[in-house]
């Protein structure tokens, strides 16, 4: 579960899941401060990170050669629909061609978006 708690000046927010923390903001011509990662920020790093991990998880189980990956993630909103883009860019000599395939594959198996692709609804509840 995480928890935001709202904070001075105007929009700042901590956010926490306990043991950890962060801020997030907006941007100064939306009022705010600018002063931790935007709210869809948070959003695109969800999947970049756990594209980055699946990956890197699946490398180790499969001695594959990887060094490291990087990945980007964009989001496009749009007024029907958004849509995620990303990129992971894999690091290591040995790689070969079909090793770099394979990863692309793993990476668009990652938890965060299977989740994001599937049908979403909210529930909200006011806590006392």
């Amino acid at each position: 579960m995480i928890s935001a708690t709202s904070e001075q000046p105007s929009y700042r927010t901590r956010f926490s899941n306990g043991p950890h923390q962060a801020l997030s903001d907006t941007t100064p011509d939306k009022g705010g401060g600018a002063s931790g990662f935007r709210p869809h920020e948070l959003l695109e790093a969800a999947l970049a990170c756990c594209v980055n991990m699946t990956v890197r998880m699946y490398a180790e189980n499969h001695a594959v050669p990887l060094d490291s990956v990087t990945t980007r993630v964009t989001l496009e909103r749009g007024p029907d629909h958004s849509v995620f883009r990303y990129e992971a860019e894999f690091h290591g000599d040995r790689l070969t061609p079909d090793q770099r395939s394979k990863l692309l594959e793993i990476a668009a198996a990652c938890p965060v978006r299977r989740t994001l692709s599937k049908a979403i609804r909210f529930e909200a509840a006011a806590a006392r």
